[in-house]
């Protein structure tokens, strides 16, 4: 038996003895909590216990909270989490929506998922009632200054939608015009923004928050105007769709994906891959690596994807459809030294880029 399978088949152990172990603390605290023996600690409430007197973070003390009440009101979290399907960073995505009724339902479509898809999940579930749709632009100022101050021209700005239920756009001053506002009074402790987040609002919409430089904003407006006859009414959203749609055709094509293939072959090189054939790969293989890992999923990575030859170049492989599938960089290297020997692969390694 080979090293690495034995290093896998411990760490299979040791991940369930850790979920095992989490699911029996989730127990015991959801125990503790039902008894209200975080009271006779002297707490006033089961997140202060876990937070001062076992030295959770405010996160984990929330996640292990929420999951302990899960716990004893759904026997079958204990089992989904002890199981590893359900990630405990996702528990608090699950009590937003998860009721008596609706468990067995809800409980798998939460199994496998970050927080941030959990979130989604949960507010397709249970969709936020009038979304708002306006968008306003906002100078950030920092909290730790004087208590008057006017916001700087080159403070950043953040870009972001506020709780309002507001049923229309709403056209914002310039940012010219925002530094020249009236000053505002701020509190030492108020919290400071993130740099980016996203809050979903239903199953297809959600509200992002993101801190942008002034010349972004600039560029932005400036984008707009340009898009002023094709698109008069355009909002911020549909400026930065338009870019994104143009970024991925630029892409598509530069992989030879264009809508209206030049079917015409012209005589090229042996290791030349034609572009219908390179359209035909990467929409066959879903544009995602395809090396089967050991434990019989597939890579799936998109990162620095090639075109692979299943039979080598050089020992007489053609560039066909059937012979070529994609790749990451790291499994096309594994597949050339299988095929070839590390030899040819470390002889190439400054500037190889495919198997031959």
């Amino acid at each position: 038996m080979d090293i690495a399978t034995e290093f896998t088949k411990r760490l299979v152990e040791l991940l369930r003895s850790e979920r095992h172990a989490m699911a029996e603390f989730l127990v015991a605290l959801a125990e503790f909590d039902k008894r209200g023996l975080w009271r006779e600690r002297g707490h006033t409430s089961l997140f202060s216990f876990l937070r001062r007197e076992l030295g959770l973070s405010a996160g984990a003390a929330q996640y292990r909270k929420t999951a302990a009440e899960l716990v004893q009101r759904y026997p079958a979290v204990e089992g989904a989490l002890r199981d590893g399907k359900l990630c405990l960073s996702s528990v608090c995505e699950l009590a937003k929506v998860v009721t008596t009724e609706n468990c067995a339902e809800i409980l798998p479509r939460f199994y496998g998922l970050s927080s941030r898809d959990a979130a989604e999940v949960a507010a397709s579930i249970r969709p936020v009632e009038n979304p708002p749709r306006r968008e306003v632009v906002v100078p950030v100022r920092a909290a730790s200054v004087p208590s008057a101050v006017t916001a700087p021209a080159a403070e950043p700005i953040l870009f972001r939608a506020p709780e309002l239920n507001v049923p229309g756009r709403v056209e914002v001053a310039a940012p010219e015009e925002l530094a020249r506002s009236e000053p505002v009074e701020l509190r030492a402790g108020s919290p400071a923004a993130r740099p980016s987040s996203v809050d979903w609002l239903d199953g297809d919409q959600a509200r992002m928050h993101l801190t942008v430089s002034k010349a972004f904003l600039k560029k932005l407006d400036a984008a707009r105007n340009a898009l002023s006859h094709s698109m008069p009414d355009a909002s911020r959203e549909d400026v930065l769709e338009a870019a994104l749609d143009l970024l991925l055709d630029d892409r598509a094509r530069r992989k030879g994906l264009t809508a209206r293939p030049q079917m015409k072959v012209r005589p090229s090189k042996p290791n030349h891959i034609p572009a219908r054939v390179r359209r035909e790969v990467w929409a066959r293989d879903g544009g995602r690596c395809t090396f089967v890992l050991a434990s019989g999923e597939r890579c799936g990575s998109t990162h620095r994807l090639e075109l692979d030859h299943v039979v080598p170049l050089a020992r007489g492989g053609a560039s066909t459809a059937d012979n070529l599938r994609i790749r990451c960089r790291g499994h096309n290297l594994e597949e050339a030294r299988r095929a070839l020997g590390d030899a040819v692969v470390d002889a190439y390694a400054g500037g190889w880029r495919r198997p031959g």
